[in-house]
């Protein structure tokens, strides 16, 4: 069983006008075997939250805990956070000239796995991945992400996903940009990903209409910094019909 602990997590970035608090008390556990889908409107803190599991943040995290099985994660690298099993899906995968798709999965499997994989045995891993995603295997000899669609960029994500194999997966709004054909494809990786019941992933989105595809065990409202209301699948059929408006006045009035 694999565990993510986040126990009252603030976080605050350094302004002209001094520090500004984006996290505000964030208490969420994502186990092995579930989905967590985390929902709110545009600049509430889901992707701060996403980033601060995955990446060490560049001001110091000022409250608050997160652990993965018992192992404190802000005391990681990120490299050592990814050895240790967390991975993050970006919300706006960057481009890197010059280094192959190929190359780049090889050398970040080799580095989470402790091991380069054998040649013949990597190809053909590789291969059916990509088949699975539907990516074109001319892809593998690309530049990472150069002059990729939207939804390339994004089916290359889930491809590193299921190559790395993490614990647990962080999906900062992989759904962005994607049309409905991609996005069939990606919740479908996500889905595999998911199949065997050892891993945990926190689905971070606010838009509804990836979860008719990915199925979420728990949904959380997350407005202004922190968690508001938590659910079931049943909370988000209820923010695709009301959305957000009664959160932000509620939290608006505090």
């Amino acid at each position: 069983m694999t565990t993510l602990a986040i126990s009252n997590l603030h976080a605050t970035v350094e302004t002209d006008a001094g520090a500004r608090e984006i996290l505000r008390g964030v208490t969420l556990t994502v186990e092995s075997g579930q989905t967590h889908a985390v929902m709110g409107p545009n600049g509430s803190g889901k992707s701060t939250l996403a980033y601060v599991i995955a990446v060490p943040p560049k001001d110091p995290v000022p409250e608050g805990s997160i652990t993965l099985d018992g192992q404190d994660v802000l005391a990681m690298s990120v490299d050592e956070r990814a050895r240790a099993g967390l991975f993050l899906a970006m919300q706006y995968p960057v481009e890197i000239p010059g280094v192959s798709v190929s190359n780049f999965l090889r050398t970040s499997v080799t580095a989470v796995r402790g091991e380069a994989p054998k040649l013949r045995t990597w190809v053909k891993e590789m291969k059916g991945a990509m088949e699975a995603l539907q990516i074109d295997p001319a892809f593998a000899e690309r530049s990472v992400n150069e002059g990729f669609s939207g939804g390339e960029k994004k089916r290359h994500e889930i491809l590193q996903l299921e190559l790395l194999k993490p614990k647990i997966a962080v999906l900062d709004e992989t759904d962005s940009g994607l049309d409905v054909d991609a996005l069939k494809v990606v919740a479908e990786g996500v889905n595999r990903f998911q199949a065997d019941g050892t891993t945990g992933t926190l689905l971070i989105t606010h838009y509804t209409r990836i979860l008719r595809y990915i199925h979420p065990d728990y949904v959380h409202v997350f407005v202004d910094g922190r968690i508001v209301e938590s659910g079931g699948p049943e909370l988000a059929t209820k923010l695709e019909d009301e959305g957000y408006e009664r959160f932000l006045k509620a939290g608006a009035s505090t």
